[in-house]
């Protein structure tokens, strides 16, 4: 009986185990990425973007953005001109302003720019291709 019940209890037990997704570790992606920060702008907001081990395409933030500012994006993901992920920026209808991913040359780019036409909640969408799927990010602006 002792035996069966050990038999049972290991049938139970077996498969049972989940494999917890990778962490991401943004931190020396977002320093790296504020060292990036263009002279004359000022560092608004970091981000870590986490896409849990390729389970998440797509990490979603929000931020009021003014007219006239320049915003810029820095992006990094420990790949040259952070290839395998990108940044849209919507405005608060979800119409696309800009992109980091070129489709015409499918070209990736690590700094993104976007002078603001309206003030408002702008949605930042970064987006997995690929891996590493862990990078960090910095805002900044300029008046």
């Amino acid at each position: 009986m002792l035996v069966l019940n050990f038999i049972l209890a290991a049938l139970l037990f077996t498969g049972t185990t989940t494999t917890k997704p990778q962490e991401c570790d943004a931190k020396p992606y977002k320093d790296k990425a504020l060292r990036s920060i263009p002279d004359g702008y000022t560092f608004l907001k970091s981000y870590t973007v986490d896409g849990v081990d390729g389970t998440k395409k797509e990490v979603k933030f929000s931020y009021i953005f003014t007219k006239n500012n320049n915003y810029t994006l820095n992006l990094e993901n420990g790949i040259a001109s952070s290839k395998g992920m990108y940044v849209v920026i919507l405005d608060s209808n979800g119409k696309p302003q800009t992109s980091s991913f070129a489709t015409s040359t499918n070209k990736y780019y690590s700094q993104l720019s976007y002078k603001c036409s309206a003030t408002g909640m702008y949605h930042i969408t970064f987006k997995f291709t690929d891996k590493p799927y862990c990078a960090g990010a910095v805002l900044s602006f300029k008046r």
